[in-house]
């Protein structure tokens, strides 16, 4: 079980796009995606401000986010990089096992991963993963680099949309078929 503290609040910057983005989605009737909050106890609770001070984690924790485009059942996990390599250690073996199982019940699993300082946002879709993935376990890298990112899958922005990544989903229905 890890400790609840500020290291859980490093998305917060792209997950706040994400979900403005998915209210926009709602809105339209595009699409119903929720954040999956991250179950935690409490251990200590400062009795002034009613604030958790210490907590730890319930359990391992699925995606950041699930729900339904357009009768297709998604599920994904936002990450964000600071550097031009994204280590594969922040993402957790339950997490890939349970993505692999999603898409084998007929979903679309995949991570939003946003590069801050080049700020560009990729739809990183699950196989593509699952290479790097497979390199790691065979002894290779334990990170992928930004030019090793398929730079066709690039998020962009549209009106009130900020991270519109229902035109990635499209292309990666339009590969499966």
């Amino acid at each position: 079980m890890g400790t609840w503290n500020t290291r859980g609040l490093r998305g917060s910057a792209l997950e706040e796009l994400i979900n403005r983005s998915n209210e926009s989605y709602r809105e339209k009737g595009l699409a119903l995606i929720q954040k999956i909050p991250t179950p935690i106890t409490p251990i200590s609770i400062d009795k002034e401000s009613r604030h958790i001070t210490l907590a730890y984690f319930d359990q391992k924790s699925t995606v950041d986010y699930i729900g339904a485009v357009q009768g297709i059942p998604i599920c994904f996990d936002a990450k964000e990089c600071s550097a031009c390599t994204f280590p594969l250690q922040n993402i957790h073996p339950h997490q890939v096992a349970f993505m692999e199982e999603f898409e084998s019940q007929g979903g679309i699993a995949f991570i939003i991963l946003s590069y801050t300082q080049k700020n560009e946002i990729y739809y990183l879709p699950l196989d593509h993963l699952k290479g790097f993935w497979k390199r790691m376990e065979d002894g290779g890298r334990k990170s992928f680099t930004y030019e090793e990112v398929d730079k066709t899958w690039r998020i962009r922005s549209f009106r009130d949309i900020f991270v519109h990544y229902l035109e990635m989903i499209q292309k990666d229905l339009n590969r499966r078929d």
